[in-house]
């Protein structure tokens, strides 16, 4: 199970970019994320008439490593550890370990 998941608010901890936080709109591979308003460049983009791509300088975001990322947890209002637990029932759900608060219920 993966710890964090499209859709998720997370923090950024490391780089330029530290402490902001967004929402994760893909998930790259096992070990990349792409984060709302994070990690952003400017990207010069030749147009495309053919396609009916206009040309000029686009904003875009690159992906960051999943470890300078951590889910933000809305009751202590900072970055949180996640652990995943077994419930009775047999699903397995995310939770913060600093207040076990369930986040998949």
């Amino acid at each position: 199970m993966h710890r964090i998941r499209k859709g998720d608010d997370v923090i950024v901890l490391t780089g330029r970019d530290r402490g902001k936080r967004g929402t994760v709109l893909k998930i790259v591979d096992a070990e990349h994320v792409v984060v709302e308003g994070a990690n952003k460049v400017k990207k010069h983009q030749r147009p495309i008439p053919m396609k009916g791509v206009t040309g000029g300088i686009i904003d875009k975001e690159l992906p960051l490593h999943i470890s300078n990322v951590a889910l933000y947890n809305p009751a202590l209002k900072k970055a949180g550890r996640i652990g995943v637990r077994t419930l009775e029932d047999g699903r397995r759900v995310r939770y913060f370990k600093s207040n076990g608060e369930v986040i998949d219920a």
